[in-house]
């Protein structure tokens, strides 16, 4: 499906604000004093990659996107998140989206079908193949290779309990021989690679080997993960470096539903290290690689700030705080990422008027600007091939298994000391991440289990009636025991740790997290206003977050959290937080 390939790079998602920088200092601070107000009027001011400037008054904060017409026009609402989607990317069917969610997943965590729901899911696929699909969006191939691969997988290889249901079956066993006519001899391979699984004996998924050598490579190594076996690194490695980047000019480029049905495939048979590292390392020379000739450098890696409505804390301020005291810091991320679709960092510092648009050379010059030091940079200049997948990853509903390989990216290299740090959710995964960032041979590495799954850790007290599992702000890492190189990874010498932080301990109130109803808008003012030194909620996690970062990782002047926060609270207070936002707009914006 040639429109769930590489999104136009000439799309709204593209476009960079126009500045006025000579008043950028009083809009800002205008900005982070603001209270809700229920009635004010946002101007929001967008320059297009090819230089017309398109100006659109925004009426109240909770107006709908609909009310708006924002999607329509190619505006992105400040106030609703969910505007910075890529309006070219045909949205995905919801009947065969909301079963991808309950059986595109784990062994334990899959969710079978009831016998209504199968019928319902399967009807939609057959009238949408025939295109007698009315009123809903058509299934796409990204879909239809996702949906079938999982089914495949779970009957193939799952625990009796997240296999087939009863339901499941008499669905299948009644529209299957329907369907078989109808489909891509593609999807019916996915379906039932030996044509065993569906009772009809079908000769086409046995015999099925794709089109041109691409997909060849693509179908062989399907086949083993469709039986719920694992692949090796160079195997991995090959495949991704054949199909990605995802482009209409290129001819053998392999279709999105066997490409959809290998991602979520990986994912749901439990990556192995070896397979995660092929995602982790098959780009690194994309770009090249950047020498960064400071000493230290952070890469904070996290794609949102924000999921169901409420504030993480953006992590650009927090960026922005530590390199107050000589540490710099690459965060990197996307404008927009599905599943979740949340307040990214992009979207903030687009809005408050820095450049995203950032070459990894050129984040290496920001990064040697003392008067900045920290920068970010965008999957989409930094790493196309991974980019190209934005619309797949929304059609396949769940998370595949570059989700975790991509925040342990290497977009620059440090000279002297380096440090990795990332958020997780899903338990099991930091132990992943970390074994990647040992794999990048860096000096200290750090997850986090923060709010929503974000990089943040909270305030407010663990609730008693937690769910078992570890617990928000749980961290666990590494740290060497030397700045000597780190060329030699297995002879480093490392000092493990894992931990709950737990804010009242060092003097923090709890505090529940404050609400900003997926608005960048919101994200925005709580940050700025912390950063002016207004106490509260937003300050108070700001704080705890740079102070425990800088601690875990064993920074120079950290080894105790107390002179960790007190330099955090010193940064604020003095102002030079919020003048390292304000150097950081205007020397993006000089950037050639």
């Amino acid at each position: 499906m040639r429109a769930l390939k590489n999104p136009n790079p000439t799309s709204p998602i593209h476009q960079s604000k126009p500045t006025r920088l000579a008043n950028l200092h009083n809009q800002l601070v205008s900005l982070s004093t603001r209270h809700h107000h229920h009635h004010r009027r946002l101007v929001h001011s967008q320059r297009r990659r090819r230089g017309s400037i398109v100006r659109a008054a925004l009426n109240s904060p909770w107006a709908t996107i609909d009310e708006l017409g924002l999607l329509d026009a190619g505006f992105k609402n400040p106030s609703v998140s969910t505007s910075y989607r890529v309006s070219e990317i045909p949205r995905p069917n919801r009947t065969v989206l909301e079963a991808q969610a309950r059986v595109c997943t784990g062994p334990t965590q899959t969710k079978p079908l009831t016998e209504d729901q199968a019928y319902k899911v399967l009807d939609t696929i057959l009238r949408s193949v025939k295109g007698e699909l009315k009123d809903e969006d058509d299934v796409s191939k990204a879909q239809l290779g996702a949906f079938f691969g999982a089914m495949t997988i779970r009957a193939n290889a799952f625990p009796e309990a997240t296999q087939w249901s009863e339901g499941e079956k008499r669905a299948i066993d009644t529209l299957w021989p329907e369907l078989v006519q109808v489909l891509p001899h593609d999807i019916i391979f996915i379906a039932d690679p030996e044509g065993t699984i569906m009772g009809q004996g079908s000769s086409i998924g046995p015999n099925y080997v794709g089109n041109g050598t691409t997909e060849m490579r693509l179908v062989g190594a399907l086949r083993e993960v469709l039986a719920g076996g694992h692949l090796g690194f160079e195997e991995v490695k090959g495949v991704l470096s054949d199909v990605l980047p995802l482009e209409d000019v290129k001819l053998g480029k392999a279709s999105d539903s066997l490409l959809s049905a290998f991602l979520i495939g990986q994912r749901m048979n439990r990556e192995t290290d070896s397979e995660l590292k092929a995602y982790c390392l098959a780009f690194d020379e994309e770009h090249g690689s950047v020498l960064f000739i400071y000493l230290f450098i952070f890469c904070c890696s996290v794609r949102m700030t924000l999921q169901i409505g409420q504030v993480l804390i953006p992590l650009c301020l927090i960026a922005m705080l530590i390199a107050c005291y000589g540490e710099s810091c690459l965060l990197h991320g996307a404008e927009w990422m599905p599943p979740k679709g949340g307040v990214t960092e992009e979207q903030m510092l687009s809005y408050m008027g820095a450049n995203t648009q950032i070459s990894p050379s050129q984040a290496k010059k920001v990064l040697e600007d003392e008067d900045a030091g920290f920068v970010y940079i965008s999957l989409r200049e930094a790493r196309p091939s991974l980019y190209s997948l934005v619309a797949i990853r929304e059609h396949i509903k769940k998370r595949p298994p570059i989700a975790t390989s991509e925040k342990v990216q290497q977009f620059v290299r440090a000279s002297g000391r380096e440090a990795i740090v990332a958020g997780f959710y899903h338990e099991g995964y930091e132990d992943s991440l970390l074994m990647l960032m040992r794999r990048r041979g860096v000096h200290a590495g750090l997850v986090v289990k923060g709010e929503e799954g974000a990089l943040s850790m909270t305030t407010r007290l663990r609730p008693e009636n937690a769910s078992r599992g570890l617990p928000v702000n749980y961290c666990s890492g590494f740290r060497s025991k030397t700045n000597l190189s780190v060329s030699d990874v297995d002879g480093i010498s490392r000092e493990h740790f894992n931990m709950e932080v737990n804010a009242k301990d060092y003097g923090f109130d709890p505090t529940d997290t404050p609400r900003t109803d997926r608005s960048v808008v919101k994200n925005i003012e709580l940050g700025l206003a912390a950063l002016r030194g207004e106490k509260g909620p937003a300050y108070d996690r700001i704080v705890l977050n740079a102070a425990m970062v800088d601690h875990l990782l064993g920074c120079d002047g950290a080894a105790d959290i107390s002179s960790a926060i007190d330099r955090a609270k010193e940064a604020i207070d003095s102002g030079k937080a919020l003048n390292k936002i304000l150097n950081y707009i205007k020397i993006t914006h000089k950037l050639k």
